[in-house]
């Protein structure tokens, strides 16, 4: 699986049409279409965007979305492309695309999901791509996991072994399956993820709200200053155990702490607003922001991170709102 930073041909996302992530008031609907639509976007400027729209939306989403926005129908339950998609990977010597359809069930079967539609979306984007679909029975999502392109993998125990999505599987387990599947040789676990991400909207620990890997021995971390906060503790505990771990090529990490936003709560709790959940694009970051007196400075992290890339960013408290940000709502096609 290459790095989210190699050259990309397209990035897709998923319209919200039903359920909980478009909302039941007008002012809930509103507020998701025009966030997906500020996305799709920002992302157009550097590379194509492939937008998966349920037919019956089609003329919304035409009229909402930037003209340069290709639109794919297709039915959908929801709208998180990076958990519904595949995982595109590229074979040894670089010629030929595939596309890693994971099992999905929900976010672990969560009582308030449907996937009946999304469970298909994988093998649908695969065929749209013309890559060749790698089957997987993993029950996983694409925010499960972040790589390096050289073999690493980051990834949480209560999203891989959660008794919602693979009861009985251990850690060899998964480490096989995601060998055969993505080339994985590596494997950094932490053991949880952001508090608010175990809520009833939450997705138990997705990886990508935590860290990423900007580039080979580099790790950002969120980094929850406040001590008042639960995920100051979660951030201490994370940075030690990346501090011990080692990548593919046997090297330690240089851990990179991005500050979290300075707001600490909303209506429901603790929030976990977080910058590592942006998306790398050609030539750019599409970051999120919160509004918020810590955005210029995080964002300014991510600048020296992805040197020679323009930051962008999006204000992605529609998404938090909603369970996820924008890496949650979009999935990269690597070019060949």
């Amino acid at each position: 699986m290459p790095a989210e930073t190699d050259p990309h041909d397209c990035t897709w996302m998923a319209w919200p049409s039903q359920g909980y992530t478009l909302g039941d008031t007008p002012e809930e609907v509103a507020s998701a279409r025009a966030t997906w639509a500020a996305v799709a976007a920002a992302v157009v400027e550097f590379e194509p965007v492939r937008m998966v729209v349920t037919p019956a939306d089609l003329p919304v989403a035409e009229s909402l979305l930037h003209p340069a926005v290709e639109l794919v129908p297709a039915a959908l339950d929801d709208a998180w492309m990076r958990d519904i998609g595949p995982s595109f990977v590229r074979s040894g010597d670089g010629t030929r695309l595939g596309a890693v359809d994971w099992v999905f069930n929900g976010w672990g079967a969560q009582a308030w999901a449907s996937w009946e539609h999304d469970a298909r979306i994988g093998t649908f984007v695969a065929e749209m791509a013309g890559a060749r679909r790698i089957g997987s029975d993993l029950v996983t999502e694409g925010g499960g996991i972040h790589v390096d392109g050289l073999g690493t993998v980051l990834l949480t125990e209560t999203v891989q072994l959660d008794p919602g999505r693979n009861p009985g599987l251990t850690r060899a387990d998964v480490e096989a399956e995601l060998a055969r599947t993505i080339g994985a040789t590596a494997f950094v676990w932490l053991p949880r993820g952001l508090t608010r991400d175990y809520d009833e909207f939450g997705t138990r620990g997705h990886v990508d709200i935590v860290a990423t890997i900007p580039s080979p021995g580099v790790v950002l971390l969120h980094e929850q200053q406040d001590p008042g906060h639960p995920d100051h503790a979660v951030s201490r505990q994370l940075r030690e155990l990346l501090e011990d771990a080692r990548d593919a090529r046997g090297q330690r990490f240089e851990v990179v702490g991005v500050p979290a936003p300075r707001t600490l709560s909303d209506a429901e709790g603790p929030v976990d607003w977080s910058y590592i959940n942006h998306l790398v694009v050609n030539g750019g970051v599409i970051a999120c922001t919160f509004g918020d007196p810590q955005d210029d400075a995080s964002l300014g992290v991510l600048r020296e991170a992805y040197p020679g890339r323009r930051v962008v960013g999006v204000d992605a408290r529609p998404l938090f709102d909603r369970g996820g940000g924008i890496h949650c709502i979009t999935q990269q096609q690597p070019s060949l």
